[in-house]
């Protein structure tokens, strides 16, 4: 595994659906930098950490218990 399709694998594990993006679009995240990959995963967990407690619910068990 190279390190540019590192950051694709650290974009999925923050919760990141990348499936739908075209190639070109994964390319571009493959060329982000360390520093542009870690201020997006940082702006995704903030928003987790204020969304509303039903949306994290309606995300972890996709909508079945709302």
């Amino acid at each position: 595994m190279t390190q540019r399709d590192d950051a694709l694998d650290k974009l999925r594990a923050a919760g990141f659906e990348l499936e739908m993006l075209s190639d070109e679009q994964h390319e571009v995240l493959r060329d982000l930098t360390e520093d542009e990959l870690a201020l997006l995963l940082d702006i995704k967990g903030r928003l987790a950490d204020v969304a509303p407690e039903v949306q994290a619910h309606s995300d972890i068990a996709g909508g079945a218990l709302f």
